[in-house]
């Protein structure tokens, strides 16, 4: 890739970068980062700073880079630097730059070689860089120096690891031309992280430096040591250089100048030095810019589309216009009218999965809530056997009574019914609250217009509370109409004779237990299932297990988990009751327990089976559950103490049986009472609070908004929602102009495949038997000219091929790569040596003389 065509790619990755900030998306496009690994004095700083184009690096011999240099190249009208540890400082000086990373690094390491890996992060912006991230890591060494740890090696190479092995990093691998390149250990590090070898670059620096008549062009040609991505050689300033004030500029232009002048890599030089190492680089980016831009495309094409259909209301959006608000207001109205009737109705679009809610929550309330209210008001046994026994002694005064009056049992028959105005009145109360949370559930959606929102939520309240004070007064009406009329003919009451022949029986019925009647058809359905805590059962007395929980009509069972394959226990209903029990001072559950009417062990040897919710809600439910399964709760104060009752009531014999007929028909009559009461208070509710309150707001909620304040004032949205709506126009601009973007990219770029395996086995075996080094390359021979060096034996030496400058086709080979020959006059000056091995032949010389090489004497 060409300068021309990075430089038309760096506006457009930045422009694509800057809609990807706009998104809020700014880590969408996210360049590799450039990691520069060799050992000390290999030459990285200087290759990063040509890369750069600036001189802010520390120098020296020795290890200089003593902590990671984080550095980000930002694009910006205006070149400056920052770092992360001096915020607010811009340094325009690049010496300065310099010196804050040596007094930075000396603070953390100390001014005696001590290395960190605490990294300095320093950004540079300037209108001549592509956003990128190049990386300098400290010189790779082996033996500790100064405050140097002993570990100096295992330290660096770890630190060196933390970013290489980094899938998004490019690793160039700098090895000076004067050493041993077989034994390279920053070509081992990137091989360790990168065996395919599609991220590793290798870069031969101080090729100046080379004892004079060698040359490293085998390695740069790639044929010796072979890396799949190659070599590229650079020159970098001298020390004399750097002292002398050389700027990038004038040291690019030597670069040049050197690559084209020295014979052994005149023919290469146009893939050769800093500029070339930067067009390998650009390419780079380009692929993975190329690569990564069609997952943006599917992305960027996916979120248009999801905004594409609130943005278009935006479009044409107006503020101040009348219109707009009248159907803005229209329409708000009606969908809080849908939505109420939902989350009352039930739909399958307004679904809350935490809690229960609206409707839910009513029925609940109706059907298990209220029943369990009744429950609890009707079942004392002994108080009402004792208010009884005193309203038969007082009707019949000073006479001693031979019958069982009538007027005792309607005393207590109408007693009971007014304590039926308390549960009712307490449902109106629930399902008042209920709605109102409904309310305020649906005026959500009318946050964007505050004063909408709550004008609405104010006049459907009060509409909510004024319907709860009728709807009680219905409430008491119908509990009023009962008690106006006592009407013994009723189908289902008993009578006289029957209650006293079930009064003989008493002893026989209170055995039966609570489980004789209201049976589902199905003694196996399933009234509820839950987690419980059994309280009092435990590893020792006092220990709380939590357990799977599932109620029938028949027995109440546990598991050991909600998948219902291991079954615990199976308790029967048979004689069983509730009685709520004590909450414990160390203790934040909320507990029940189940007991046995008839003194029996409810489970193993305990008495009682103590259960715990997290909350009173929580316990009420579960209690409402089992009176459905007929486990009625006890509010006995004792078990059947006749003791206390001889000193409540007499013993008379006659007056026990009348006590009992009385009790028996007040039973009836009140099971008679309650299931009326069950069934008319639940849809005395529903007509006059639910339904009218729906027909409310769908008939004069509207009318209601219009005459309480101004159109205007109702409208005016938050400055919430004109940001949203600010943002959602600004996001939809910034994702059509990213997909543009990207469609300018792909036309404007080409990407360059990768370049095939190479045999790079040398790195896995360079330690048993290392190769020749780059500085033992093309020896000259006795006999060839000084203008033309040739390559000399080496312990392994190789040949290469050809390359535009050589005149003859390679010598066959066995023991080892030779020398081309020389042309021309040079043919037969001088034959190949022998191999150092004695039972190889030398080589045979080609058949026909190579041609003549214009400009050479013939």
């Amino acid at each position: 890739m060409g300068n021309r065509e990075m430089e038309e790619l760096i506006p457009l990755v930045n422009r694509l970068q800057d809609a990807f900030s706009a998104l809020g998306q700014s880590c969408l496009l996210e360049l590799p980062q450039i990691a520069v690994v060799g050992g000390q004095s290999a030459g990285k700083s200087s290759v990063l700073e040509n890369f750069v184009g600036r001189d802010f690096l520390p120098r020296g011999s020795g290890i200089v880079t003593r902590r990671p240099l984080v550095l980000q190249l930002v694009t910006s009208k205006t070149e400056y630097a920052e770092f992360l540890h001096c915020k607010g400082r811009k340094f325009t000086d690049f010496d300065e730059v310099r010196q804050e990373i040596e007094a930075e690094t000396d603070r953390v390491t100390g001014m005696n070689k001590g290395i960190s890996s605490i990294p300095i992060n320093l950004r540079v912006y300037s209108p001549h860089v592509l956003n990128l991230t190049l990386i300098d890591l400290p010189g790779i060494t082996k033996v500790p120096v100064g405050d140097q740890p002993q570990d100096i090696e295992y330290q660096i190479r770890e630190m060196i690891m933390q970013f290489i092995t980094r899938e998004n990093c490019l690793i160039l691998a700098v090895t000076p031309a004067n050493t041993d390149l077989a034994n390279s250990d920053a070509l081992k590090l990137a091989k360790e992280v990168d065996p395919q070898g599609l991220r590793t670059i290798g870069v031969i620096t101080k090729l100046d430096l080379m004892d004079e008549g060698t040359d490293a062009r085998d390695v740069l040609e790639n044929k010796l040591l072979p890396l799949r991505r190659g070599y590229i050689g650079v020159v970098n300033r001298s020390q004399k250089d750097i002292d002398g004030k050389k700027d990038i500029k004038a040291a690019l232009l030597a670069e040049r100048k050197f690559f084209l002048s020295h014979p052994g890599y005149r023919h290469i030089a146009d893939r050769m030095g800093t500029p070339h190492l930067q067009k390998v680089l650009n390419q780079q980016l380009t692929n993975h810019i190329r690569d990564t831009l069609p997952s943006f495309r599917s992305k960027l094409q996916g979120q248009l589309l999801s905004i594409e259909h609130e943005v278009e209301a935006y479009k044409n959006f107006k503020p101040e216009d009348p219109t707009r608000k009248t159907k803005a207001l229209l329409q708000m109205v009606q969908q809080f009218s849908v939505d109420f009737e939902k989350r009352i109705e039930g739909s399958g679009d307004q679904v809350d999965t935490l809690e229960l809610s609206g409707g839910a929550k009513i029925n609940l309330i109706f059907h298990e809530r209220f029943p369990f209210e009744i429950v609890k008001m009707e079942f004392n046994e002994k108080e009402l056997r004792r208010e009884i026994s005193y309203a038969i002694k007082n009707i019949h005064g000073i006479r001693t009574g031979l019958f069982t009056p009538d007027m005792a049992f309607e005393a207590i028959v109408k007693k009971q019914i007014v304590k039926l105005k308390g549960p009712s009145l307490k449902s109106v109360d629930l399902v008042m609250q209920e709605l109102i949370n409904t309310v305020k559930k649906c005026t959500k959606k009318l946050a964007n217009f505050p004063r909408l929102c709550e004008e609405t939520e104010r006049i459907v309240a009060n509409h909510i509370r004024e319907r709860e004070g009728k709807t009680k007064d219905q409430v008491l009406l119908l509990i009023d109409i009962q008690l106006s009329y006592i009407n013994t003919n009723h189908e289902d009451f008993i009578g006289f004779a029957n209650a006293q022949q079930r009064s003989s029986q008493v002893h026989k019925k209170s055995a039966v237990g609570n489980q004789g009647t209201n049976l589902p058809p199905s003694r196996q359905i399933v009234i509820r299932k839950g987690w419980l805590t059994i309280n009092n059962i435990g590893i020792m007395k006092g220990g709380s297990k939590e357990y799977w929980f599932v109620l029938t009509a028949e027995s109440l069972s546990w598991y050991k988990d909600d998948e219902e394959k291991e079954k615990k226990y199976m308790l029967p209903l048979d004689n069983l009751k509730v009685r709520d029990v004590e909450k414990s001072f160390m203790s934040s559950k909320h507990i029940f327990a189940l007991f046995n009417t008839e003194q029996r062990n409810v489970y193993k040897d305990y008495r009682f089976l103590e259960l715990a919710c997290d909350s009173q809600e929580d316990v009420d439910s579960w209690k409402a559950s089992l009176l459905r399964a007929g486990v009625y709760p006890d509010k006995s104060l004792a078990d059947n103490d006749e003791s206390g009752q001889a000193e409540n009531f007499s013993m008379d014999p006659q007056l026990e049986r009348q006590v009992e007929t009385i009790r028996n028909l007040v039973d009836s009559y009140m099971s008679i009472t309650n299931k009326c009461i069950r069934d008319l208070i639940p849809k005395t509710i529903m007509h006059l609070m639910i339904n009218n309150v729906k027909d409310f707001i769908n008939s004069e909620l509207l009318a209601q908004l219009y005459s309480s304040e101004d159109q205007n004032t109702l409208m005016e949205e938050s400055a919430e929602q004109a940001q949203h709506r600010d943002e959602m126009l600004r996001m939809y601009q910034a994702l059509k102009e990213a997909l543009v973007i990207i469609g300018d990219i792909n036309s404007a770029t080409v990407s360059t495949p990768a370049p095939p395996p190479v045999d790079d086995s040398w790195l896995q075996h360079s330690r048993r038997s290392p190769p020749p080094s780059p500085t033992n390359q093309r020896r000259p021979t006795l006999n060839a000219p000084p203008t033309r060096p040739t390559s000399g034996r080496g312990p392994a030496p190789a040949i290469p091929s050809p390359g535009p400058q050589s005149g003859a086709p390679p010598v066959p080979f066995r023991p080892g790569p030779l020398p081309p020959f020389p042309s021309n006059s040079d043919a037969f000056g001088a034959p190949p040596q022998v191999p150092s091995r004695p039972t190889r032949a030398p080589p045979s010389v080609p058949r026909r003389p190579p041609p003549a090489v214009p400009g050479r004497p013939s």
